[in-house]
């Protein structure tokens, strides 16, 4: 790395939100040494012109599947060519640590559907030896969090029960392990098992050690459908019981019914803001299609026990019959509590190649083409595959999306799940998407105020002071700009497609990107919360 590189020209949003304006940007040694008027910076070091760009902090994904990606893709253009520079990883209340030799495997096979089975050595099994295998460099920097449904997974195993009270303190100590090795909260995936079986009561208890460590809590609470806005309720309640700082994840009122109610959720936020003085941010990503693991809509009780369990119950003839008239008839806690439209779920990736002929059609038109019964083809699809699959659910509002993005607790996140043959774009084009729709095209966020949402909002929440603005003793994580021509180019057709107008992104001072290239450099670190 040069000793000093100094940016010139450029039109520095600073991501506080103020008005941007012209400045030469001084980097020395990892940091901002200097934010100076055009002209007036002096250096021996590299100087790179980016007279007509927008310079701007890093974008800070705040949702991310990327646990593994770090790890096994050195390249991760994904979200390097996004312009991301720190990822907040162990969402949904399932990831990758902690875990013990008995659950790593489960997991491993249990987020197929996210994040594929690259090749790697898993031999970390606490959140410190994770984030110390990213330490070694990683093409970007990671937070993260302790997932809830490993956890419980490592204590209670795949049961749908309470815990012991014995059980209870264990779980506690391990959350409060995963704060002392720099984890930022707790995160929940409570349409997902094992994590769906925990009450709030439990919840409220494993935050305890989070709210003495300074931490927040990040759930994907129980129901985005039939009970939106009392889930976003409850989860407000969580919080304010245990005395935590609250982050929606992928905050979104989706399915049709819903329709015109994101003022409803945003509303009981303001309202517990004011009245119980709640510290509350949200994410979203700016799509109106969700992804997960094509298993995902199954009811909870049917997959209790893991993978093996969830199988053997497809299997049966009368337990199967009984599983697909809860999905479309009656609405499982799986699907939010609505019965599933067949023509909004849609295969993106499956793990054995010779099932590769359902990729990228919804199961309607799968079975339409094979003369089948939609709910028969689903389950098959899920047996054949192991449960390994990948889809998008279209299930979301362009009205709700707008409204949210408004927000003044409003970030970004990717929610990006990047494997499968046909994933969905939001993995490589939600910051350019942000920026190039819904600032230049449609004028929802103004740019300086988009900018804030991706930078200092989410580094704020993080407890991160030297990161999301451009000021003089900040980190140099930044990303440089066409504030004219930046744009995602990815679709659900060509999900992977790289955006177009980002020039340079640096991470500590160095070119992840340079001129839209992906570098070789690995400077990215983790960003634990207690360092």
């Amino acid at each position: 790395m040069q000793s000093e590189t100094v940016l010139t020209g450029g039109r520095v949003v600073d991501g506080t939100g103020g008005p941007s304006r012209r400045a030469d940007l001084v980097l020395r040694q990892g940091r901002i040494s200097g934010v100076l008027p055009p002209g007036n910076a002096r250096t021996a070091g590299a100087v790179v012109d980016v007279d007509g760009l927008v310079v701007a902090p890093g974008f800070i994904d705040m949702h991310s599947h990327s646990d593994l990606a770090v790890l096994a893709d050195p390249a991760h253009e994904a979200k390097t060519l996004q312009g991301v520079t720190l990822e907040v990883l162990g969402q949904d209340g399932l990831g990758y640590a902690p875990v013990t030799d008995d659950t790593v495997e489960e997991l491993r096979a249990q987020l197929a559907g996210w994040n594929g089975r690259p090749r790697l050595d898993h031999s970390w099994r606490t959140v410190g030896e994770y984030l110390d295998r990213i330490d070694a460099g990683s093409p970007v920097n990671a937070a993260c969090l302790v997932p809830q449904g490993n956890v419980r997974m490592m204590v209670v195993g795949g049961e749908d029960r309470p815990p012991t009270p014995g059980e209870l303190d264990r779980m506690r100590r391990i959350v409060a392990q995963g704060m002392d090795d720099g984890a930022h909260g707790l995160s929940t995936g409570l349409t997902y098992t094992p994590g769906m079986y925990a009450t709030d009561d439990e919840i409220t208890a494993l935050l305890a050690p989070v709210h003495a460590a300074g931490g927040y809590y990040c759930p994907h609470h129980r129901n985005y459908g039939s009970r939106v806005v009392e889930s976003y309720q409850e989860c407000l309640e969580v919080a304010r019981r245990a005395h935590v700082a609250l982050h929606l994840a992928h905050c979104h009122v989706n399915f049709p019914r819903n329709r015109g109610r994101a003022p409803e959720v945003l509303d009981a936020i303001d309202e517990a803001t004011v009245r119980y003085g709640l510290d509350v941010t949200l994410d979203s990503y700016p799509y109106r299609a969700s992804a997960t693991h094509l298993g995902a809509p199954l009811p909870g009780w049917a997959q209790a026990g893991g993978t093996a369990a969830t199988l053997e119950r497809l299997r049966d003839a009368p337990t199967r019959a009984r599983i697909l008239h809860e999905i479309e008839v009656e609405g499982t806690d799986g699907n939010h509590g609505v019965p599933m439209d067949w023509s909004a779920i849609v295969v993106t990736g499956v793990g054995d190649p010779a099932l590769s002929w359902a990729v990228g059609s919804s199961v309607a038109d799968l079975a339409e083409k094979r003369g089948e019964e939609p709910a028969g083809l689903y389950a098959d699809l899920l047996v054949a595959d192991e449960l390994r699959g990948g889809c998008l659910l279209q299930v979301g509002n362009e009205e709700n999306i707008r409204t949210i993005m408004r927000h003044s607790s409003h970030t970004a996140g990717s929610d990006g799940i990047l494997a499968g043959a046909k994933p969905h774009p939001r993995g490589w084009g939600t910051f350019p998407r942000y920026l190039g729709h819904y600032v230049r095209e449609l004028g929802v966020l103004t740019l300086e105020e988009c900018v804030r949402h991706l930078t200092s909002r989410p580094a704020r929440r993080l407890g991160l002071t030297d990161r999301g603005v451009v000021q003089t003793g900040a980190v140099a994580d930044l990303v440089v700009f066409d504030p004219d021509t930046v744009a995602a180019r990815a679709t659900y057709e060509e999900p992977r497609l790289a955006p177009q107008g980002i020039h340079h992104v640096l991470v500590s001072g160095e070119f992840t990107v340079r001129d839209g290239h992906r570098t070789d450099r690995l400077p990215g670190r983790s960003v634990r919360r207690n360092r």
